[in-house]
């Protein structure tokens, strides 16, 4: 969920040149996680894993919560899965070796790679559509359109700057006929009329405007030229050339939580991201709720069914959650080129442990209800 209210978080999708520097600096593989263990007969033992959030524990990561409180990681032979809370993009931390795992995105993941050649992978994707959009409101600017964003007023924020440029450029229109005005990542400037359109994620900044009494309109990414994969899977190439069969079934755990996220009623999943959220809040030092409050019930409702729309697509639905097609995966390279970041589909992603569990394990595909 991407949308949210510090710099810190939508650095996803900006440049991460500095981090991946730092982190190269401190060592280029991941964890030095120990091989699997047998206890009890055939039973396998991983031990404990480290996953990065990319953002704090809120709806966003419903899925791991279901992994976590129904048993799943228990089953796949995990003794622990420590989700951090964000918002990080996981690039340094994985390229330091303090996580195993980070719940990424293309562009930040795309941008180590091409700048840095940082060792890292996607293995696969919860979110199959860019969860940006250009928001506006219905009774103001009206922006449906990539052609209504000439002559506009649109607030971006200085993180998500090449980003926007990859969506004028895969639209043919010239920054020169669009003003940019640099903005934080609270929405009152687009309410205000301060700005004609406001960078935003679907799942965030589009619901909070909408429940402040404003009838919205989205310009999204995904369907105007700059579709890329987010909350990546990612890891370091030597990670997954030493633990294939603990991402394996750290996968196969994650399809089983976030199947529940689709088939358990979304009251249920409401009150355990609140659980999850006051948990988090409770051993926070520096103040969770007072940065953030309370969950709105109504809002993680909504945000559950927004992330749903990203998730769930034909591709999907045919070949199961967390896979990329490859002509997804160009589609992804040709955005992150577009925003000035070269990379290669097979520099980027492998696909094979996915491609794996479904192949052993077809029922696994049938996600939905």
């Amino acid at each position: 969920m991407a949308v949210h209210s510090t710099p810190a978080r939508r650095a996803r999708a900006g440049a991460v040149a500095a981090i991946a520097v730092g982190a190269l600096t401190l060592g280029a593989c991941a964890g030095e996680e120990p091989a699997a263990s047998t206890a009890e007969g055939d039973d396998v033992s991983y031990g404990e894993i480290s996953v990065q959030y990319s953002w704090i524990k809120n709806e966003e990561f419903a899925g791991e919560f279901y992994a976590e409180e129904n048993g799943y990681y228990d089953e796949a032979g995990f003794d622990e899965v420590v989700g951090i809370s964000g918002p990080d993009t996981g690039v340094a931390k994985l390229l330091s070796g303090t996580v195993e795992v980070a719940l990424s995105d293309a562009a930040s993941i795309g941008a180590a790679i091409a700048e840095q050649e940082a060792p890292l992978k996607i293995i696969g994707a919860t979110f199959q559509k860019n969860p940006f959009t250009i928001l506006s409101l219905a009774e103001g600017a009206d922006i449906s359109s990539p052609e209504d964003l000439v002559g506009k007023t649109i607030g971006v924020q200085d993180s998500n700057a090449s980003v926007f440029a990859a969506l004028l450029k895969a639209n043919d229109i010239d920054e020169s006929e669009v003003t940019v005005v640099p903005v934080d990542f609270d929405p009152t400037p687009l309410m205000n009329e301060e700005v004609d359109g406001f960078m935003a994620y679907l799942t965030n900044e589009a619901l909070t405007v909408e429940l402040a009494g404003y009838d919205v309109t989205n310009l999204a990414y995904a369907e105007n030229g700059v579709p890329y994969v987010a909350e990546t899977f990612s890891v370091t190439d030597q990670y997954l050339a030493e633990n294939r069969d603990l991402l394996k079934a750290f996968l196969t755990a994650e399809i089983k939580g976030w199947t529940d996220v689709f088939t358990e009623p979304a009251d249920d999943t409401v009150a355990l991201v609140e659980k999850y959220y006051s948990a988090a809040a409770s051993e926070s030092e520096d103040g969770l709720e007072a940065v953030f409050g309370a969950l709105d019930p109504e809002k993680t409702a909504m945000g559950l069914e927004a992330e749903k729309e990203l998730i769930s697509t034909s591709e999907t639905e045919a070949n199961g959650l967390f896979t990329i097609s490859e002509e997804l995966q160009q589609e992804t390279v040709d955005s992150l080129a577009a925003a000035g970041w070269d990379v290669s589909t097979d520099e980027l992603f492998d696909t094979s442990i996915i491609d794996e569990i479904y192949a052993e394990q077809p029922d696994l595909v049938d996600y939905l209800p």
